[in-house]
């Protein structure tokens, strides 16, 4: 099994291992049943993970935002940078843009590998099978996502610099895999993210020759010490000159 094949499987069986409780999910539901909806969620996808990549890849090293770092991923050959589930709000709360992230770094060769699943869409995306985007569709306001509720301070300022509108969303992947599919045009962050937020929805976005970079154009390293890698700008490629340069106006 190519290496594509493994995160999608994998990202596949943990969403289905996290719909059964969502599905259980009743709206509405108060503020602590959500969290602990979610929190059983997040170790419940992490063990389905972390069992699958021991099985198929038992030299290989994982990063997880639900397991302790591992210092030897620092200087391992391949390391796997999973969220098991990225919108642990949003899945507490019963609602459908929650996503699990698998990606596959390489050193040397940096992201390789990745699947993105949308559980409650019954979808899986991965850096095997993605299309290349289409340019945005004519007469159609540009949409820039955002966090529904953390957006960037200067969101306003740059959807206004170029004629478009904020949409709130919850989970990163699920932003992410909108603008692959062609359904919104950017995905503009600056709340806080870690390396596991934004790994696999970054790969596959870059397979499907879309930009991808932090909100001052500089790279988007991962696996580094610190995994904190707090904002990200990911949108067709010829937004992103426009969308750089009024981040840049914005924030100066």
């Amino acid at each position: 099994m190519t290496d594509a094949r493994l995160a999608a499987s994998l990202a596949e069986e943990a969403g289905r291992a996290l719909l059964r409780p969502w599905t259980e999910a009743t709206d509405p539901v108060d503020r602590d049943s959500a969290r602990e909806r979610g929190r059983r969620g997040d170790a419940l996808a992490n063990e389905v993970l972390l069992r699958g990549i021991a099985a198929q890849r038992p030299g290989d090293v994982v990063l997880s935002e639900e397991s302790a770092d591992d210092p030897a991923r620092l200087s391992a050959s391949r390391v796997w940078i999973v969220d098991p589930l990225d919108g642990t709000r949003e899945y507490g709360l019963g609602r459908r843009d929650w996503s699990v992230h698998v990606a596959l770094w390489q050193a040397g060769r940096g992201l390789t590998d990745a699947a993105v699943a949308e559980p409650a869409a019954d979808r899986v995306t991965a850096t095997d099978d993605v299309a290349q985007t289409r340019r945005g569709i004519p007469g159609k306001k540009t949409r820039i996502l955002v966090s529904d509720t953390r957006p960037p301070e200067f969101a306003k300022s740059v959807a206004d610099s170029v004629d478009a509108e904020l949409v709130p969303m919850g989970s990163a992947g699920a932003k992410a895999m909108a603008v692959v599919r062609g359904e919104a045009d950017a995905y503009l962050h600056a709340g806080g993210q870690y390396e596991w937020d934004s790994a696999a929805p970054v790969a596959i976005a870059r397979m499907a020759g879309l930009h991808a970079s932090r909100v001052d154009g500089s790279e988007l390293a991962y696996n580094r010490p610190a995994p904190y890698l707090p904002d990200l700008l990911l949108c067709r490629a010829d937004l992103a000159g426009p969308l750089l340069d009024a981040v840049a106006r914005a924030t100066s």
